[in-house]
Protein backbone atom coordinates (compact mmCIF):
# COMPACT_ATOMS: atom_id res chain seq x y z
CA UNK A 1 0.00 0.00 0.00
CA UNK A 2 1.82 3.10 -1.24
CA UNK A 3 -0.02 5.50 1.07
CA UNK A 4 1.26 3.55 4.07
CA UNK A 5 4.81 3.76 2.72
CA UNK A 6 4.59 7.52 2.19
CA UNK A 7 3.44 7.98 5.77
CA UNK A 8 6.35 5.81 6.92
CA UNK A 9 8.83 7.91 4.90
CA UNK A 10 7.44 11.11 6.41
CA UNK A 11 7.82 9.73 9.93
CA UNK A 12 11.37 8.71 9.14
CA UNK A 13 12.13 12.27 8.04
CA UNK A 14 10.64 13.58 11.28
CA UNK A 15 12.84 11.26 13.30
CA UNK A 16 16.10 12.08 11.50
CA UNK A 17 17.47 15.38 10.28
CA UNK A 18 18.43 13.87 6.93
CA UNK A 19 17.89 10.57 5.12
CA UNK A 20 19.17 9.00 1.92
CA UNK A 21 17.20 6.89 -0.50
CA UNK A 22 19.32 3.91 0.56
CA UNK A 23 18.37 4.44 4.23
CA UNK A 24 14.69 4.71 3.37
CA UNK A 25 14.94 1.55 1.27
CA UNK A 26 16.63 -0.32 4.11
CA UNK A 27 14.14 0.85 6.78
CA UNK A 28 11.04 0.05 4.70
CA UNK A 29 12.50 -3.00 2.93
CA UNK A 30 11.91 -1.68 -0.60
CA UNK A 31 14.23 -0.97 -3.53
CA UNK A 32 16.18 2.31 -3.72
CA UNK A 33 14.30 3.12 -6.89
CA UNK A 34 10.98 2.80 -5.03
CA UNK A 35 12.36 4.89 -2.15
CA UNK A 36 13.36 7.70 -4.55
CA UNK A 37 9.92 7.65 -6.19
CA UNK A 38 8.27 7.90 -2.75
CA UNK A 39 10.48 10.85 -1.74
CA UNK A 40 9.71 12.60 -5.01
CA UNK A 41 5.99 11.94 -4.50
CA UNK A 42 6.08 13.56 -1.06
CA UNK A 43 7.77 16.65 -2.51
CA UNK A 44 5.23 16.79 -5.36
CA UNK A 45 2.40 16.52 -2.83
CA UNK A 46 3.58 19.70 -1.09
CA UNK A 47 5.59 18.29 1.81
CA UNK A 48 8.38 20.89 2.54
CA UNK A 49 11.11 18.52 1.43
CA UNK A 50 14.28 19.10 -0.57
CA UNK A 51 17.27 17.05 -1.66
CA UNK A 52 21.00 17.72 -1.24
CA UNK A 53 23.34 16.37 -3.89
CA UNK A 54 26.85 15.09 -3.38
CA UNK A 55 28.69 12.75 -1.05
CA UNK A 56 26.94 14.02 2.09
CA UNK A 57 23.64 14.53 0.35
CA UNK A 58 20.21 13.27 1.20
CA UNK A 59 16.68 14.44 1.81
CA UNK A 60 15.63 16.98 4.46
CA UNK A 61 12.59 18.83 5.63
CA UNK A 62 12.87 22.54 4.86
CA UNK A 63 14.95 24.34 7.49
CA UNK A 64 15.92 21.05 9.08
CA UNK A 65 12.78 21.33 11.19
CA UNK A 66 11.08 18.38 12.78
CA UNK A 67 7.34 18.58 13.15
CA UNK A 68 5.79 17.24 16.36
CA UNK A 69 2.70 16.14 14.38
CA UNK A 70 0.60 18.84 16.08
CA UNK A 71 -0.67 19.88 12.67
CA UNK A 72 -2.54 16.61 12.28
CA UNK A 73 -6.22 16.43 13.10
CA UNK A 74 -7.48 13.69 15.37
CA UNK A 75 -8.84 11.78 12.37
CA UNK A 76 -5.54 12.11 10.50
CA UNK A 77 -3.58 10.95 13.53
CA UNK A 78 -5.91 7.99 13.96
CA UNK A 79 -5.56 6.98 10.32
CA UNK A 80 -1.78 7.24 10.61
CA UNK A 81 -1.41 5.26 13.83
CA UNK A 82 -3.91 2.55 12.93
CA UNK A 83 -1.67 1.53 10.02
CA UNK A 84 0.65 -0.09 12.56
CA UNK A 85 -2.09 -1.88 14.48
CA UNK A 86 -3.06 -5.56 14.40
CA UNK A 87 -6.35 -4.87 12.61
CA UNK A 88 -4.68 -2.97 9.77
CA UNK A 89 -4.80 -4.33 6.22
CA UNK A 90 -1.28 -3.06 5.52
CA UNK A 91 1.33 -5.63 4.57
CA UNK A 92 3.41 -7.13 7.42
CA UNK A 93 6.50 -5.34 6.09
CA UNK A 94 4.85 -1.91 6.18
CA UNK A 95 3.34 -2.55 9.61
CA UNK A 96 6.73 -3.62 10.98
CA UNK A 97 8.39 -0.50 9.59
CA UNK A 98 5.73 1.78 11.01
CA UNK A 99 5.95 0.16 14.42
CA UNK A 100 9.68 0.97 14.46
CA UNK A 101 8.95 4.55 13.50
CA UNK A 102 6.20 4.87 16.10
CA UNK A 103 8.74 4.02 18.79
CA UNK A 104 10.79 7.06 17.72
CA UNK A 105 7.95 9.54 18.18
CA UNK A 106 7.95 12.00 21.11
CA UNK A 107 6.45 10.30 24.17
CA UNK A 108 2.96 11.93 24.08
CA UNK A 109 2.50 10.91 20.45
CA UNK A 110 4.04 7.50 20.99
CA UNK A 111 1.51 6.82 23.75
CA UNK A 112 -1.29 7.91 21.43
CA UNK A 113 0.13 5.73 18.66
CA UNK A 114 0.26 2.70 20.93
CA UNK A 115 -3.31 3.37 22.09
CA UNK A 116 -4.48 3.59 18.47
CA UNK A 117 -2.66 0.42 17.47
CA UNK A 118 -4.47 -1.53 20.20
CA UNK A 119 -7.86 0.22 19.94
CA UNK A 120 -9.43 -2.02 17.29
CA UNK A 121 -10.02 -5.76 17.01
CA UNK A 122 -11.45 -7.37 13.87
CA UNK A 123 -13.58 -10.52 14.28
CA UNK A 124 -14.70 -11.71 10.81
CA UNK A 125 -17.16 -14.33 12.14
CA UNK A 126 -20.75 -13.11 11.88
CA UNK A 127 -23.49 -13.64 14.48
CA UNK A 128 -25.39 -16.28 12.51
CA UNK A 129 -27.20 -14.70 9.54
CA UNK A 130 -26.61 -11.12 10.67
CA UNK A 131 -27.68 -8.28 8.44
CA UNK A 132 -25.16 -6.32 6.41
CA UNK A 133 -24.63 -2.71 7.39
CA UNK A 134 -24.12 -0.54 4.34
CA UNK A 135 -21.89 2.04 6.03
CA UNK A 136 -19.95 2.49 9.29
CA UNK A 137 -22.19 3.70 12.13
CA UNK A 138 -22.54 7.44 12.74
CA UNK A 139 -20.50 7.73 15.95
CA UNK A 140 -17.71 5.27 15.09
CA UNK A 141 -15.03 7.94 14.50
CA UNK A 142 -15.93 9.91 17.64
CA UNK A 143 -15.81 6.82 19.83
CA UNK A 144 -12.55 5.55 18.40
CA UNK A 145 -11.04 9.00 18.88
CA UNK A 146 -12.13 8.85 22.54
CA UNK A 147 -10.47 5.42 22.90
CA UNK A 148 -7.23 6.75 21.44
CA UNK A 149 -7.23 9.94 23.54
CA UNK A 150 -8.23 8.00 26.65
CA UNK A 151 -11.20 10.17 27.67
CA UNK A 152 -14.60 9.28 29.08
CA UNK A 153 -17.74 9.70 26.96
CA UNK A 154 -21.29 10.69 27.85
CA UNK A 155 -23.11 8.03 25.83
CA UNK A 156 -26.71 7.99 24.65
CA UNK A 157 -27.88 4.48 23.80
CA UNK A 158 -31.05 2.81 22.50
CA UNK A 159 -31.35 -0.85 23.54
CA UNK A 160 -32.99 -3.67 21.61
CA UNK A 161 -36.41 -2.81 23.09
CA UNK A 162 -36.17 0.82 21.95
CA UNK A 163 -35.50 2.24 25.42
CA UNK A 164 -33.04 5.16 25.36
CA UNK A 165 -30.66 5.75 28.26
CA UNK A 166 -27.65 7.96 28.96
CA UNK A 167 -24.54 7.13 30.97
CA UNK A 168 -20.85 7.97 31.26
CA UNK A 169 -18.58 5.23 29.97
CA UNK A 170 -14.84 4.58 29.88
CA UNK A 171 -14.14 3.49 26.26
CA UNK A 172 -11.57 0.68 26.11
CA UNK A 173 -11.71 -0.45 22.49
CA UNK A 174 -13.65 -0.96 19.27
CA UNK A 175 -14.52 -4.35 17.74
CA UNK A 176 -15.57 -4.99 14.15
CA UNK A 177 -17.62 -8.21 14.26
CA UNK A 178 -18.47 -9.12 10.67
CA UNK A 179 -20.48 -6.11 9.44
CA UNK A 180 -21.28 -4.87 12.97
CA UNK A 181 -19.31 -2.55 15.26
CA UNK A 182 -19.11 -2.68 19.07
CA UNK A 183 -17.73 -0.44 21.80
CA UNK A 184 -16.15 -2.24 24.76
CA UNK A 185 -16.30 -0.01 27.85
CA UNK A 186 -15.93 0.07 31.58
CA UNK A 187 -18.97 1.47 33.41
CA UNK A 188 -20.19 1.79 36.99
CA UNK A 189 -21.83 -1.61 36.49
CA UNK A 190 -18.62 -3.21 35.23
CA UNK A 191 -17.56 -4.09 31.69
CA UNK A 192 -20.26 -3.47 29.10
CA UNK A 193 -20.49 -3.82 25.31
CA UNK A 194 -22.54 -1.42 23.16
CA UNK A 195 -23.55 -1.85 19.53
CA UNK A 196 -22.35 1.36 17.92
CA UNK A 197 -25.25 1.55 15.45
CA UNK A 198 -27.53 1.93 18.51
CA UNK A 199 -25.56 4.87 19.95
CA UNK A 200 -27.72 8.01 19.79
CA UNK A 201 -25.12 10.49 21.08
CA UNK A 202 -21.43 10.47 22.04
CA UNK A 203 -20.04 13.50 23.87
CA UNK A 204 -16.38 13.21 24.94
CA UNK A 205 -15.43 14.69 28.32
CA UNK A 206 -12.08 15.89 29.64
CA UNK A 207 -11.99 13.16 32.30
CA UNK A 208 -9.42 10.38 31.77
CA UNK A 209 -10.45 6.78 31.21
CA UNK A 210 -9.82 4.36 34.08
CA UNK A 211 -8.25 1.48 32.18
CA UNK A 212 -7.47 -1.81 33.97
CA UNK A 213 -3.73 -2.43 33.91
CA UNK A 214 -4.08 -5.96 32.58
CA UNK A 215 -6.79 -5.15 30.02
CA UNK A 216 -6.30 -6.74 26.59
CA UNK A 217 -8.96 -5.93 23.99
CA UNK A 218 -8.60 -9.16 22.01
CA UNK A 219 -8.81 -11.36 25.11
CA UNK A 220 -11.72 -9.34 26.49
CA UNK A 221 -13.65 -9.62 23.23
CA UNK A 222 -13.05 -13.38 23.13
CA UNK A 223 -14.70 -13.67 26.56
CA UNK A 224 -17.57 -11.38 25.51
CA UNK A 225 -18.20 -13.27 22.25
CA UNK A 226 -18.22 -16.62 24.06
CA UNK A 227 -20.72 -15.28 26.59
CA UNK A 228 -22.98 -13.93 23.83
CA UNK A 229 -22.80 -17.19 21.91
CA UNK A 230 -23.79 -19.12 25.04
CA UNK A 231 -26.81 -16.85 25.50
CA UNK A 232 -27.78 -17.17 21.84
CA UNK A 233 -27.31 -20.96 21.84
CA UNK A 234 -27.65 -22.20 25.43
CA UNK A 235 -28.01 -25.91 24.64
CA UNK A 236 -24.80 -27.93 24.35
CA UNK A 237 -24.61 -31.48 22.98
CA UNK A 238 -21.82 -34.04 22.71
CA UNK A 239 -21.19 -36.00 19.52
CA UNK A 240 -18.66 -38.08 17.58
CA UNK A 241 -17.89 -37.19 13.96
CA UNK A 242 -16.13 -39.10 11.20
CA UNK A 243 -13.01 -37.16 10.04
CA UNK A 244 -14.32 -36.73 6.47
CA UNK A 245 -17.49 -35.10 7.85
CA UNK A 246 -15.68 -32.38 9.80
CA UNK A 247 -15.48 -29.94 6.86
CA UNK A 248 -19.26 -29.88 6.43
CA UNK A 249 -19.75 -29.67 10.19
CA UNK A 250 -17.43 -26.64 10.45
CA UNK A 251 -19.11 -24.98 7.46
CA UNK A 252 -22.60 -25.46 8.93
CA UNK A 253 -21.94 -24.58 12.57
CA UNK A 254 -19.10 -22.06 12.55
CA UNK A 255 -18.36 -20.75 16.04
CA UNK A 256 -21.03 -23.04 17.58
CA UNK A 257 -18.69 -26.00 17.06
CA UNK A 258 -15.92 -26.93 19.50
CA UNK A 259 -13.55 -29.68 18.39
CA UNK A 260 -11.96 -32.09 20.87
CA UNK A 261 -9.64 -35.06 20.55
CA UNK A 262 -9.83 -38.33 18.62
CA UNK A 263 -11.28 -41.56 19.98
CA UNK A 264 -9.79 -45.05 19.62
CA UNK A 265 -11.94 -45.72 16.52
CA UNK A 266 -10.65 -42.56 14.78
CA UNK A 267 -13.75 -40.42 15.23
CA UNK A 268 -13.48 -36.89 16.59
CA UNK A 269 -15.17 -35.64 19.76
CA UNK A 270 -17.17 -32.42 19.26
CA UNK A 271 -19.35 -30.10 21.31
CA UNK A 272 -22.16 -28.33 19.47
CA UNK A 273 -24.29 -25.43 20.74
CA UNK A 274 -27.86 -24.76 19.65
CA UNK A 275 -31.10 -22.99 20.59
CA UNK A 276 -33.20 -25.99 21.65
CA UNK A 277 -33.36 -29.77 21.25
CA UNK A 278 -35.81 -29.80 18.34
CA UNK A 279 -34.01 -27.14 16.29
CA UNK A 280 -30.60 -28.69 16.85
CA UNK A 281 -31.83 -32.19 15.97
CA UNK A 282 -33.28 -30.77 12.75
CA UNK A 283 -29.92 -29.22 11.86
CA UNK A 284 -27.99 -32.41 12.50
CA UNK A 285 -30.40 -34.99 11.04
CA UNK A 286 -28.84 -34.68 7.59
CA UNK A 287 -25.41 -35.53 9.00
CA UNK A 288 -26.39 -38.93 10.40
CA UNK A 289 -23.98 -40.64 7.98
CA UNK A 290 -20.98 -39.02 9.73
CA UNK A 291 -22.26 -37.83 13.09
CA UNK A 292 -23.39 -39.72 16.20
CA UNK A 293 -24.95 -37.62 18.96
CA UNK A 294 -24.05 -39.14 22.34
CA UNK A 295 -25.94 -36.73 24.61
CA UNK A 296 -28.13 -35.35 25.99
CA UNK A 297 -30.86 -38.00 25.59
CA UNK A 298 -33.47 -35.44 24.57
CA UNK A 299 -31.63 -34.61 21.34
CA UNK A 300 -31.19 -38.31 20.55
CA UNK A 301 -34.95 -38.79 21.06
CA UNK A 302 -35.69 -35.89 18.71
CA UNK A 303 -33.38 -37.40 16.07
CA UNK A 304 -35.14 -40.76 16.42
CA UNK A 305 -38.52 -39.05 15.96
CA UNK A 306 -37.26 -37.25 12.85
CA UNK A 307 -35.94 -40.54 11.49
CA UNK A 308 -39.26 -42.28 12.08
CA UNK A 309 -41.14 -39.44 10.37
CA UNK A 310 -38.79 -39.57 7.37
CA UNK A 311 -39.24 -43.30 7.00
CA UNK A 312 -43.04 -43.02 7.26
CA UNK A 313 -43.11 -40.30 4.64
CA UNK A 314 -40.44 -41.49 2.22
CA UNK A 315 -39.69 -45.11 3.16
Amino acid sequence: MRTDRLVAVLLLLQRREQVTAAEVARELEVSERTARRDLDALAMAGVPLYSLQGRSGGWRLVGGARTDLSGLTASEARALFLVAGPASTATPTVKAALRKLVQALPEPFRLQAEAAASSLVTDPQRWGASRIEQRPPRFLDALQDAVIRGVQVRLGYVDGKGVETERTVHPLGIVAKGPSWYLVSHTEAGRRTFRIDRVSSADPTDDPVHRPEDFDLAESWHEIADEIERRRAPLEIQALCEPHGMYLLRMMLGSRLQVGGSTTDGRIEVLIRGHNEYALAGELAGLVEWLEVTGPPGVRDQLASIGTALVERYG
